[in-house]
């Protein structure tokens, strides 16, 4: 197992240890913690719905199918995983995103216990027809549910409307229709082929020893080969397919999103970009902001506006959302305001004050171990040390943030809008 250490900017650090099989281990030792906070990743999400392992024929699998297994990933035969961890008064989840699926867990104690059941339950896949028919119906209410959900239905009214083919533009657990078509031989195939160890992570942070913690990583891993997965991009560089859709919801004032589709290539767009344009997001219409002041004062946004850089592999957008009684005049302020940044530059004094209210929110993530953990995570997914965000937001200038502004096509976006039942 090779060993390779990385030094954060306080002194602290973590070690990246990578077995023969190809898995990667990331664990911050934080002795000052009584806490432990442990996941157990792939870099498997709801996008992968078209994939294949080199030399093998591609493959075309329901929507919603990584969620699904992460669901039955927790039943086994003996029992279910979560008894398990109840058991150590462990704390234990999971969560499937648009690339990525974790099983986690946080203790104050028996940590080592716990992490025996974590590799154990998430090595042991076991489905049959009964189950995954069983789970069809417990998922299907789940998406009824987020149906329901204004704040999920603003978000993916908007993608569904800015993407075309690209599978971001589908709910994260998929659609009753689509999860109707699982089963468990397509169940075994995913989790065979994005639940090599040669596609995972385990991230650690907490009061923990890295040499018996790796140790025992090592005596717990099943024999596997590595293996090389194909993953197929979804050309989705058009414009748009419309910039307006609304839908009505038992809401007392309107909702919005505001999404700048980035057109990429391919693959996920670098950490320096990501940085940059979460600066320019602060800068544009952040707490600090002359914009963010202006539009509280004329009552049109709340304490619940908030923005975003939302990316991952073949998509990338810039998103402003919250509440407000006329998110079409919101929408209009923001590219406003864009566009006087486009033509004036950026106030130095604001770009200072951003940039470290930013550094500081960077180097306080690390105060928790859930923090640290889901650092690493992020570290391991992208393929990233941690710490490079920290040093590209030190170092950073106004002049280079300019340069991003272009990436903000104002005509180019969608606007999201769940309006009141009253207002049909």
């Amino acid at each position: 197992m090779t060993r390779q250490y990385f030094e954060g900017p306080l002194g602290e650090g973590y070690l990246k240890a990578t077995h023969e099989s190809g898995l990667e281990i990331y664990i911050m030792e934080k002795p000052e913690f009584s806490s432990s906070y442990a996941l157990f990743g792939t870099k498997y999400g709801s996008i992968d719905t078209v994939f294949g392992i080199k030399g093998k024929e591609k493959v075309t699998v329901p929507e919603g199918i990584a969620h699904f297994l992460e669901h039955k990933l927790f039943e086994s035969e003996e029992g279910d995983a979560f008894s398990r961890f109840a058991e150590t008064g462990a704390s234990a989840n999971a969560f499937t995103s648009f690339d990525r699926t974790c099983y986690l867990f946080s203790c104050s104690d028996r940590f080592y216990e716990n992490l025996e059941i974590l590799l154990d339950f998430v090595q042991s896949p076991y489905f049959t027809e009964q189950t995954v028919q069983k789970e069809q119906g417990i998922i299907g209410q789940e998406i009824r549910m987020y149906d329901d959900s204004p704040g999920w239905r603003v978000m993916f009214n908007m993608l569904s409307s800015m993407y075309k083919e690209h599978p971001v533009r589908i709910e994260i657990a998929g659609t009753e229709e689509s999860i109707a078509k699982i089963d468990a031989q397509l169940l075994y195939k995913c989790y065979e082929t994005f639940y090599n160890p040669s596609n995972m992570y385990i991230c650690i942070a907490g009061n923990i020893d890295t040499d018996k913690t790796l140790k025992l990583i090592e005596n717990a891993l099943k024999p596997s080969v590595p293996i090389e997965i194909e993953r197929y991009d979804f050309n989705d560089n058009e414009k748009v397919l419309k910039q307006y859709t609304e839908q009505t919801f038992p809401v007392s004032i309107p909702i919005f999103t505001l999404g700048f589709k980035r057109n990429i290539t391919s693959g996920e767009v670098p950490l320096k970009e990501k940085v940059c344009m979460s600066l320019l997001l602060e800068i544009i219409c952040g707490e600090s902001s002359p914009l963010y002041a202006s539009l509280v004062k004329e009552g049109l946004i709340n304490d619940e506006f908030s923005s975003e850089y939302f990316t991952g592999r073949g998509f990338a957008a810039a998103i402003f959302e919250g509440e407000s009684t006329n998110p079409k005049k919101v929408a209009s302020k923001i590219k406003s305001r864009i566009a006087e940044l486009i033509n004036e530059g950026i106030d130095k004094k604001l770009f200072s004050a951003v940039k470290c209210e930013m550094y500081g929110d960077a180097v306080r993530r690390y105060n928790t171990v859930e923090g640290s953990a889901m650092q690493l995570v992020d570290g391991a997914v992208s393929g990233y040390d941690i710490y490079d965000e920290i040093k590209i937001l030190k170092n950073v200038t106004a002049d280079e943030i300019c340069r991003y502004l272009n990436y903000f096509d104002c005509n180019n976006t969608v606007l999201s809008v769940i309006k009141p039942e009253e207002e049909q």
